[in-house]
């Protein structure tokens, strides 16, 4: 079982009395005794996004617990991930995300980027719109530990989702001083820990920028099902190289894919590397290749609208032959065998299903 520190818990819901809500009534509502926080040095981590959730739902705040210096509605931090998910690698990603906060209600600090030669560092800053007013009740000087803790962990997680794999930390910074429980941010963050410095920061390596994001509209939405759980605890992809290669080469292919040396070269490696790592992954270069182009093509040919001429030049197939032959070769079927084949009709059926429930959806 994956848990988090019985402290976090225990902060969460102070952080809740404080607001004057009912700490009880909020327990009894997911289903938590009161005696589980006090009786164990872990909670388990499902169970306090669950609690977390539950939390920002009847503070109608988004940002509960983390940096925002005001109410955050619920549902923008969904947005903000939409308006970013198609971002072409983490360095646009983060500076878009630093874009959305300047205009969406409530927070009145953003995360901000600086990259300076190796490293790069991600610390807060306050809002460009904020006025002279606004700053002086909210100083980044007297942010709460807790609050800087929480947010530079959450924020740490998700970049690590977005990219899908752990970010690795060269240092994170406090302005603090040093709390009685250092091990647990050393625990937490797996890097060198310091306090009493200028910035609460990230410091990594500056290539990891360069990193394509490998999340995309299918992934977010399960990803937004069962947030806050993945910004709480850190959740390892053991396939996160293959899953790099897979956004690298995208949805098009009408176009050549890129080569393993464009590819190694986009994720800041050599090509030997990339082999290497990818077949200590028990997979190759050319098989995801081969298993992304099957993909598309049964995407392509489960849409009945298509011909398959059609579904032959969004493969990038000059020759309608050339594709039967490698659709043969990915399926152990030609084309024509697979729009024939019980698996194609379910896929219809299942089409049709969801066409036939929309309608009626549309009509009520």
């Amino acid at each position: 079982m994956i848990t988090v520190p019985t402290g976090y818990v225990r902060y969460l819901l102070d952080q809740v009395a404080a607001q004057g809500f009912d700490v009880e009534a909020l327990l009894s509502q997911v289903g938590i005794a009161p005696d589980e926080i006090e009786r164990d040095t872990e909670f388990s981590a499902v169970k306090f996004g669950q609690l977390y959730q539950r939390v920002m739902y009847i503070t109608q705040d988004e940002y509960f617990g983390m940096l925002s210096g005001g109410r955050v509605p619920l549902g923008t931090f969904r947005m903000m991930c939409h308006s970013i998910i198609h971002c072409a690698n983490l360095g646009k990603a983060i500076q878009r995300v630093g874009d959305f906060h300047e205009i969406c209600r409530g927070a009145r600090y953003k995360p901000a980027l600086e990259r300076s030669g190796r490293y790069a560092r991600l610390s807060f800053a306050m809002l460009d719109s904020l006025t002279d007013e606004e700053r002086a009740e909210t100083p980044l000087s007297q942010l709460p530990p807790e609050q800087v803790r929480t947010s530079l962990s959450m924020w740490h997680h998700f970049i690590s989702w977005l990219i899908g794999t752990r970010l690795e930390l060269k240092a994170v910074t406090f302005t603090s001083k040093p709390p009685q429980d250092q091990e647990l941010y050393r625990t937490l963050f797996q890097t060198n820990v310091k306090f009493g410095q200028p910035q609460n920061a990230l410091v990594f390596a500056a290539r990891f920028l360069d990193y394509p994001l490998v999340q995309n509209e299918t992934t977010l939405r399960d990803f937004l099902h069962t947030a806050p759980y993945q910004l709480l605890v850190m959740v390892d992809d053991h396939r996160s190289l293959k899953a790099q290669v897979v956004a690298i080469f995208g949805k098009d292919f009408s176009r050549e894919l890129p080569s393993a040396e464009e590819v190694a070269q986009a994720l800041n490696m050599s090509v030997s590397t990339l082999r290497r790592r990818l077949q200590e992954e028990a997979t190759s270069f050319q098989r995801i290749k081969d298993e992304c182009r099957k993909e598309a093509a049964l995407n392509y040919m489960n849409s009945p609208q298509l011909s398959i001429n059609e579904v032959a030049r969004l493969m990038g197939f000059d020759e309608p032959s050339a594709f039967f032959r490698s659709f043969k070769k990915w399926t152990g079927m030609t084309p024509g065998d697979y729009r024939r084949s019980p698996i194609y009709q379910q896929q219809l059926q299942k089409l049709n299903a969801s066409r036939h429930h929309m309608g009626n959806a549309t009509k009520h």
